[in-house]
């Protein structure tokens, strides 16, 4: 099934079938062009998509083409208008709003019927993760191609990916193998609805078992990652000279050797070289994982009378070691508004920071926030791009 559906997916790297219209080249000029890869259609991504694509104040910032199959994401519209329907409570005009599919411009990967078919929502599946991996490797190769400023991903399933004999720990990877690049990271973004802050959080080790976090961490690895959120914050957030907070690894960043060896022996030795070698870039660290979190959270909530003075109290990004260091904070402070960015690429990336959630897969309850929020932080971007090569 994966090689067929391969096959097709070449087939439609040679053409763009958008409709209803391509943009001309002076709207392209000023706003960013950016796929929209559907994601596993048994999944919320169809749904968050047309919620998303259903706000009038998107096109005026980007142009925008949706990579998936057309026949599918009809289907999702009329099962969401009539589910939308028959759970809403009058006044109609209360109801949930979906971008017409007629007023979308769509790239249509075609799908064999035999494969749609066996698409049933709620359940990931080979056919669920063929239908995904194809749309994004046809969104990367048009990206490639120089058709689009970046992508933004709707979720996928790894486990649907491994069915369909994909086996890629997640987008990200295969993102960074078809632009061939090998320095890459993911780098978590979020704007906080009570002050005027960001918060960044950069991973410097992602999906790996945490007793191999010890091991896998190296000078070498961490100078990689560093570079890569130095980069960032300058080419994409207009940050010239950024604060970036560095976590410390064991409790209390090893309590002078008592609580853990990684910091006297390689960590801080490493964090004076990077210090004078980007002199600037301002670098705090290594800072006990368990307070490397308390200045972010009072920039993010603002708990002072002057919310403009807590945002100062954060830095600009946050290098964490692993993957729970870095997601558990963010997800609490920013779960539905947290995005996903790959650094690294040659072309802009984000996700919204959550699954599929095949669980209320077609009820018309998911939430679309964190959807809208990665397609915000790709225009964002790219109008920094931009405004970068006009200089």
């Amino acid at each position: 099934m994966a090689a067929n559906l391969n096959q097709i997916a070449a087939h439609h790297l040679d053409f763009m079938a958008i409709s209803p219209h391509s943009p001309s080249t002076s709207q392209t000029q000023c706003k960013p062009r950016l796929a929209i890869a559907l994601g596993d259609p048994a999944g919320i991504g169809p749904e968050v998509v047309l919620k998303t694509l259903a706000d009038p104040t998107i096109p005026d910032c980007c142009e925008i083409t949706i990579v998936g199959n057309r026949d599918l994401l009809w289907q999702a519209y009329r099962d969401l208008q009539l589910q939308i329907q028959l759970s809403a409570q009058p006044p109609q005009s209360t109801l949930v709003q979906l971008a017409h599919p007629d007023s979308l411009s769509i790239l249509d990967v075609e799908l064999p019927l035999s494969v749609r078919e066996q698409i049933r929502l709620g359940v990931g599946n080979a056919a669920s993760g063929a239908a995904s991996f194809c749309f994004l490797e046809t969104a990367i190769a048009q990206t490639l191609r120089g058709n689009f400023a970046g992508i933004v991903t709707a979720p996928i399933a790894k486990s649907a990916w491994k069915a369909a004999g994909h086996l890629y720990p997640g987008q990200t990877e295969l993102l960074a193998e078809r632009a061939g690049r090998e320095r890459f990271g993911m780098l978590f973004v979020a704007h906080s609805p009570h002050t005027d802050w960001t918060l960044r959080a950069l991973l410097a080790t992602t999906h790996i078992p945490l007793r191999q976090v010890p091991d896998t961490l190296t000078p070498a690895l961490m100078t990689q990652k560093l570079e890569l959120l130095i980069q960032a914050l300058q080419q994409d957030f207009g940050l010239r000279h950024p604060r970036i907070a560095i976590a410390g690894l064991n409790p209390h960043s090893g309590e002078q050797g008592q609580l853990g060896q990684e910091e006297q022996t390689w960590l801080i030795p490493w964090l004076e070289e990077m210090a004078a070698q980007f002199p600037q870039v301002h670098l705090r660290g290594p800072v006990p994982p368990d307070t490397l979190w308390v200045r972010p959270a009072q920039a993010w909530y603002g708990h002072s009378s002057s919310s403009s003075a807590d945002a100062n109290l954060g830095e600009d990004a946050y290098l964490a070691l692993y993957h729970d260091q870095g997601l558990i904070p963010v997800k609490l402070m920013a779960f539905d508004r947290a995005v996903n960015t790959t650094i690294g690429l040659p072309f802009i990336r984000t996700s919204p920071d959550h699954g599929t959630a095949f669980d209320i897969a077609g009820q018309g309850i998911a939430q679309a926030d964190s959807f809208k929020a990665a397609i915000q932080v790709a225009i964002e971007i790219g109008q920094k791009r931009q405004a970068a090569v006009a200089i």
